[in-house]
C-alpha cells in the first residue's frame, strides 16, 4: 500500500501528518519533496542519491525513532540531480521490501506532485480550517483523481471543529474528516522529528491520527474486494 499524504497549501502540518501516519500504519514514510525537506534525515544516502542512481532505495531507508524514513537531500544540486521518472520504480521496490508506503508530498501543485499521487494507492488530503486552505485541497484533490488516485481521508489539522463544519468540508472534498486539534506535545515531538505517539500515546492527536490510520486502512481493504 502506498499513501501520499497531500494538501495544495504549504504550512498546514502535512510533513507532521506524514510522519504519524507512517507511525500509525508502520510504513516507510517517503520525504518526497526534493526541493524543500522537512523530515529527518541521517547521514547515509537520501533520495536524491537513489532518484540519481547514486544509491539503493533499501538502503537509503533509516530509523528515526520507531519510524522508518527515506529522507531527502536537502541541497539545491541534489535536486537537480534527481530524475523523477524513476520516482515511481522507487516506491514499488520499497514497497515489496517493507509493504507499506507513505510520501510527504511537497505543498502547492508542481509535476511532482502528479506524480507522487499518480503512483499512489490513494491520497489523504492534509488541510487547515480556511476557506484557503480547503480551495487549495480541492484542487490536489481533482489532481488527484485526474490521475486515478482517489481521496482516502481528509486531515483537519490544529482544529476541533464541530460536526457542522466537519460535515460541510466532507462534502466540499468527498472524504471522510478526522479534525486534529493543536496541541504542544504535537509541537515537541515535531521539533524532535519523532511521532506524537512515542512521547504520549493516548493524547488526543495520537488517537485521531489513529483513526485517519484506520480509515485508510479499511479504504485499502475496499479498494482490494472491489478489485475481485
Amino acid at each position: 500500500m502506498i499513501v501520499a499524504v497531500s494538501g495544495g497549501k504549504g504550512g498546514v502540518g502535512k510533513s507532521t501528518m506524514a510522519l504519524n501516519l507512517g507511525a500509525e500504519l508502520d510504513a516507510v514514510v517517503v520525504d518526497g519533496d526534493l526541493a524543500m525537506a522537512d523530515l529527518p534525515r541521517g547521514r547515509g544516502p537520501d533520495l536524491h542519491d537513489v532518484l540519481a542512481e547514486r544509491a539503493d532505495p533499501i538502503e537509503a531507508v533509516t530509523a528515526v525513532g520507531t519510524v522508518q524514513v527515506l529522507p531527502c537531500g536537502r541541497s539545491l544540486a541534489g535536486a537537480r540531480a534527481a530524475d523523477l521518472t524513476r520516482f515511481e520504480d522507487v516506491l514499488d521496490a520499497v514497497e515489496r521490501e517493507f509493504g507499506r508506503v507513505v510520501i510527504d508530498c511537497p505543498a502547492g501543485l508542481a509535476s511532482d506532485v502528479g506524480v507522487q499521487l499518480h503512483a499512489s494507492d490513494l491520497v489523504v488530503l492534509v488541510t487547515a480550517d480556511t476557506d484557503e486552505a480547503i480551495a487549495d485541497a480541492l484542487r490536489t484533490k481533482q489532481l488527484a483523481l485526474e490521475v486515478g488516485t482517489p481521496v482516502g481521508a481528509i486531515i483537519l489539522n490544529r482544529s476541533d471543529a464541530r460536526t457542522e463544519r466537519k460535515t460541510a468540508i466532507e462534502r466540499a472534498l468527498g472524504a471522510t474528516v478526522t479534525a486534529v486539534p493543536s496541541s504542544e506535545v504535537v509541537h515537541e515531538t515535531r521539533a524532535q522529528g519523532v511521532p506524537v505517539r512515542e512521547a504520549e500515546p493516548d493524547c488526543l492527536p495520537a488517537t485521531r491520527i489513529e483513526r485517519v490510520a484506520k480509515t485508510v486502512s479499511r479504504c485499502k481493504e475496499d479498494q482490494h474486494s472491489s478489485s475481485w
